[in-house]
């Protein structure tokens, strides 16, 4: 796996990429398993929770945007497959030109070790200079990064603490896409557009929104792909098939929540799909910073993906934080208790409020209304984060 960690202007690689998967004497020792998110879909008894994802050569060029991602078992557990549901790895990259402070978004492809695509990837045509963020969502509990060659230090990725891994989440390229980002907001060049006003009267939510948070927010990413009956994969849009989906608070937020309070995701052109308007983590990110008012949902001490060995490390959550645009932990006033509080308080009220809405509203969970949907998930995380102790 890839260890980093911050070090003057950038992160460190303390780990060699590799080619091939190491043994398993070599392997860190996986991160406990915790409950899967709500969206996500059950694992079937025997089905090895853990997978690997090797990054291709440049990951932050169009060529290594364009190269497939493989999926491979972390061993010992046995193999993983990209459509089985609850093995499915996802990629997304947000791009920015920094000339002109124009966004857009690329899902590169996720395939099987020995396999090929079932359509060629979209080749994505970049701007000169561009800055290149990716991040990466996964269905199963520890995804480990490993790269082609020097692909892990070539791409700045980050995929834990060291021997600690984040779990479901993990990023390349992103502390620099994000500080051109900021530079271009800072220059005019680029607006982030407002919250508009909910159909319950109120600001519509962002992903820092303690109505929107779980026990383990930002993590994973809106990509979908396309499984094929042979068992390969497509990049969506560009096959027909069975469509594989990343269960994420982005996806939740995106697809969910923001329809049922007539609200509009933030969007740039998606150059996987011809231009089409696309969501993103990143830009989630950048519009919940520029604009959710207190109290703010940051990624808290004992957010599950940030313990070592089930206690908080600043060092991890920092790393975290820094994928996501988020400032390092004020260990004085961003304690686990007073996130624990706002998710209590004013996540329970935001959901009274538009209990209403939401009773009328689809969720992931086919069947189940929105209201009941994130009942649970609220439930659910006050006990994964211990806020009842």
């Amino acid at each position: 796996m890839l260890i980093a960690h911050p070090a003057g202007t950038g992160n460190v690689v303390t780990a060699a990429d590799t080619k091939a998967p190491a043994p398993a004497a070599a392997s860190p020792t996986p991160a406990k398993p915790k409950p899967r998110k709500r969206d996500q879909p059950p694992a079937a008894p025997g089905t090895n929770p853990n997978c690997t994802l090797t990054v291709p050569a440049n990951p932050l060029s169009a060529a290594g945007l364009a190269a497939p991602y493989v999926l491979s078992g972390t061993e010992p557990g046995g193999a993983c497959h990209e459509t089985n549901a609850a093995q499915s790895a996802f990629v997304e990259a947000t791009i920015i030109d920094p000339a002109t402070g124009k966004l857009s978004v690329y899902r590169p492809l996720v395939i099987d070790r020995g396999t090929q695509p079932a359509v060629a990837p979209v080749a994505p045509t970049l701007p000169a200079g561009a800055v290149v963020g990716v991040w990466f969502g996964f269905n199963g509990d520890v995804l480990t990064l490993r790269g082609e060659g020097n692909a892990l230090r070539d791409g700045a990725c980050v995929n834990g603490a060291p021997g600690s891994p984040f779990g479901q989440f993990g990023y390349c390229g992103a502390t620099a896409f994000f500080k051109a980002a900021n530079a271009a907001i800072g220059t005019g060049m680029l607006t982030i557009p407002p919250l508009a006003t909910g159909a319950d009267g109120q600001p519509c939510p962002t992903v820092r929104d303690f109505g929107v948070v779980d026990q383990d927010q930002s993590d994973n990413v809106t990509t979908t792909y396309v499984a094929t009956a042979d068992g390969r994969t497509a990049q969506a849009g560009t096959g027909a098939g069975t469509t594989l989906v990343n269960g994420s608070d982005n996806r939740l937020l995106n697809a969910f929540i923001d329809p049922a309070l007539g609200c509009t995701s933030f969007t740039a052109p998606d150059l996987t799909v011809g231009g089409a308007p696309g969501t993103a983590l990143a830009l989630d990110e950048l519009q919940a910073a520029a604009h959710q008012g207190a109290p703010v949902a940051l990624v808290p001490p004992n957010d599950p993906m940030t313990l070592i060995d089930g206690q908080p490390s600043v060092t991890k959550t920092n790393l975290y934080r820094a994928g996501v645009d988020q400032p390092a932990l004020a260990t004085a006033s961003q304690t686990a208790q007073a996130y624990c509080t706002n998710l209590r308080t004013v996540g329970t009220a935001r959901l009274a409020t538009d209990n209403a809405l939401f009773a009328q509203a689809k969720s992931p969970d086919a069947g189940v209304p929105l209201s009941t949907f994130l009942t649970q998930r609220l439930q659910a995380a006050l006990q994964l984060l211990n806020c009842q102790g």
